[in-house]
């Protein structure tokens, strides 16, 4: 044996501790005209090396029992190709081409973007990735921990020895590398992680992997992302020339496991629900439907809120392609798709991004900054160039490589605040006293922008429930960047007057005028989300006061309302034929509620409502400024009744709109208008086609040229008990 291999490093190797194996393995000059080969090979009883170029066979000297074998060939390296043949002990013959002989592949610019968080691709270098190099084929592998000594990847093809795989580290990036010759896609595997501190040692599931194993296995799978062929670029160029803030958004937000099942009670897959959730969508007339989150996820009931595979799509309903299917059925349908997407925490699972190496590699290592007391989770070091790059480079994968629309950004305030849901003395103030948390905020404005600069007309939505000004404004105003914010505020307001016995209602009138005080300061999305139908809080209809008639009208009146206020509109599953049960992961929604009349008339005028919505510009062009909205009469708390109108880009395009909050018809109820004409009803939620009492204008009203409000004419109306009116001017009048 070559007297230059020290035996520690030898007994480090066969004990899988060594940090250097490139140093020991492979093929080494011994002079000029020599070149010594070895290899660890445990299963093989006898190794045989062969010269590619000459087929000469070199029989390898067994140094240790263990299987540490070594050949010394006449020649010169670099330029020896070799294979290695090996028989087992237990007869079996194997053909191995050495990992060990081949040079890294990630290159030190690669390593010097990536270490300063500005390698917007970096999944594409680390994680494990089918390759080729020199015309062989195999998987590379790469991942970052810089705090051990030594990391090993662990796989079917190594029977999950920890000793035969240990990988090339990058100094100075504490990124590891390893290519293996043979393997594709298909291959379960691991990092056998050791650190530096403490002993600690663990097998890690890949942060950058692209599939997992099913829950509850939790290993990382090799597959090939860039085999899909899409059929949806019709779509991506108009997505990337159409302004999002002046276009009709109506989302239908839903759980892939829960909106439908099969007849046995397991859950359809994406191929599966890809033509039906379409199909869907298309007969209630949404423009979008948002994911709850689909990347990987240990436990069912976190609905995928808490993440450990964050670029893997979860393998509960299918596969990377299946999930491209489905993203790319939807746009040729003209559907949207936004997913929900979590930056702010992750859970401690062994496997996962927690205590990665051996330290607090991407979460803070001080719990006043890094675990979250309200669920038991980790927090994201934001000022770890390598973390936030871990998670910009994320949101762009998602709407690159998956071709999505948009990402929901859940539970933005709890990354804002460094005391959010802390009592004193159990945060840790930044560097000016305050409690503002600097590096998150960095990193949302840095996400922000770098998802509008390289994705155009692809949306961020901040789940914000704060007052944190200009959430939705540019960073170079100031603000923080996102596209689109919740109105939880509105939505608070809403579901308490709603739930208020409309005798009382006047008592709180200004539930309902106060959404107009800020209604134009961010651009809001008007959720009614699955948050407001969880954890004992019931279901939407049950919410509303009232009797089963007052409740299913006072829904209607309720979404009318919604979808006629400024801001885009979010619903949840079920809540548009009205689900009388709390929403659960475990089970499909009630769809058994459609055989009654009422349900499906309910399903109808939220369809007619989405109609009407993408008919009209009125309701969308100017969601987001002065221009679009005015009060007709904003103070009758009296009688619950509110009026408004909507404008178009075109200022003689407006709606007229007048809700009656109350079970009281209003005879003669006279308002407001700026032209004469024929109003026609285009919606009143009161029809019997939609389970109401058919009390209305008779389809439509003539105005009167009797001065109210602010307005040279107005209407006398008959206004129907809870109920929302929409009126357009059909025939200006000639006088």
């Amino acid at each position: 044996m070559n007297a230059d291999i020290p035996a520690g490093s030898i007994d480090a190797l066969l004990n899988g501790d060594h940090g250097a194996p490139f140093d020991l393995l492979g093929p080494h000059p011994v002079d000029e005209n020599r070149v010594s080969v070895r290899a660890f090979r445990p299963t093989a009883e006898t190794l045989t090396l062969v010269n590619d170029h000459t087929g000469e066979r070199t029989e390898m000297a067994r140094w240790r029992a263990e299987g540490f074998f070594e050949a010394t060939l006449a020649g010169s390296w670099p330029g020896l190709q070799y294979h290695y043949e090996a028989v087992g002990y237990d007869g079996q013959q194997e053909v191995i081409i050495d990992p060990y002989a081949f040079p890294p592949t990630i290159t030190d610019y690669d390593l010097h973007l990536f270490g300063e968080g500005h390698h917007l691709y970096v999944y594409e270098k680390l994680g494990a990735h089918p390759y080729k190099i020199e015309g062989v084929s195999g998987v590379r592998f790469a991942v970052w921990a810089p705090n051990a000594y030594h990391v090993g990847v662990v796989g079917n093809f190594n029977g999950w020895d920890t000793r035969t795989h240990p990988m090339r580290l990058h100094e100075g990036s504490g990124v590891w590398e390893l290519f293996v010759p043979g393997l594709g896609a298909g291959e379960v595997y691991k990092y056998d992680v050791r650190s530096r501190f403490n002993g600690y040692r663990v097998e890690k599931a890949d942060p950058y992997g692209f599939y997992c194993e099913v829950r509850p296995r939790n290993a990382s799978v090799v597959v090939d992302i860039g085999a899909y062929t899409w059929q949806d670029s019709a779509w991506m160029d108009e997505r990337a020339r159409r302004n999002p803030l002046s276009q009709p958004m109506s989302i239908y937000e839903v759980h892939l496991g829960s909106w439908r099942r099969r007849a046995d009670g397991t859950w359809l897959n994406y191929r599966e629900l890809a033509p039906l959730l379409v199909e869907y969508a298309r007969q209630m007339n949404f423009t979008h439907l948002e994911l709850m989150p689909v990347s990987e996820h240990p436990l069912d009931a976190s609905w995928g809120y808490q993440t450990t595979g964050y670029y893997a799509v979860t393998s509960r309903y299918g596969k990377p392609d299946d999930f491209m299917f489905f993203v790319d059925y939807c746009h040729q349908n003209g559907i949207g798709v936004i997913l929900d997407w979590v930056p702010a925490h992750f859970p401690k699972d062994e496997h996962g991004l927690g205590y990665f190496d051996g330290t607090h590699l991407y979460e803070h290592a001080d719990p006043h900054q890094g675990e979250h007391p309200d669920w038991g989770t980790y927090i994201f070091n934001f000022g770890r160039n390598e973390v936030r790059n871990f998670l910009i480079a994320n949101a762009l994968f998602w709407l690159t490589r998956y071709h999505v629309d948009g990402l929901r950004v859940d539970a933005v305030s709890s990354m804002l605040y460094l005391d959010f849901s802390r009592k004193a003395g159990e945060w840790v103030p930044n560097k000016y006293g305050g409690r503002e948390n600097l590096e998150a905020i960095a990193f949302l404005k840095e996400m922000n922008e770098i998802v509008h600069r390289e994705c155009p007309g692809a949306v961020t939505i901040a789940e914000e429930s704060t007052s944190w000004p200009m959430v939705s404004r540019p960073v170079y105003l100031g603000g923080l960047g996102f596209t689109f914010k919740w109105n939880m505020g509105w939505m608070h307001d809403t579901l308490d007057y709603m739930k208020t016995d409309p005798l009382y209602r006047r008592y709180k009138h200004d539930r309902i005028t106060f959404s107009l005080a800020y209604a134009f300061s961010e651009n809001f999305i008007l959720s009614l989300s699955h948050d407001e139908v969880v954890h004992m809080k019931g279901s939407l209809i049950s919410k509303m006061a009232g009797d089963w008639w007052q409740k299913l009208a006072s829904l209607r009146l309720l979404y009318g309302y919604q979808f006629t206020h400024p801001g885009k509109k979010l619903l949840f599953m079920g809540q548009e034929f009205g689900t009388w049960s709390e929403w659960s992961e475990t089970r499909a929604l009630d769809w058994d509620l459609l055989d009654w009349p009422t349900h499906r008339q309910l399903q109808t005028w939220v369809s007619d409502l989405n109609w009407l919505y993408n008919a009209q510009p009125a309701l969308y062009e100017h969601d987001f400024d002065l221009k679009g909205y005015q009060w007709i009469e904003v103070n009758d708390a009296e009688q619950s009744v509110f009026s408004y109108m909507r404008f178009a880009d075109n200022p003689d395009d407006f709606l007229v709109i007048v809700c009656n909050f109350t079970p009281i018809p209003r005879h003669n109820y006279r308002i407001g208008v700026p032209k004469l004409g024929r109003y026609r009803e285009l919606l009143n939620s009161d029809s019997e086609h939609y389970g109401g009492t058919n009390l209305g204008n008779l389809g439509a009203v003539n105005a009167d040229p009797i001065a109210w409000h602010a307005w040279p004419h107005s209407l006398s109306l008959t206004l129907p008990p809870l109920a929302i009116l929409i009126l357009q001017l059909e025939t200006p009048s000639a006088l």
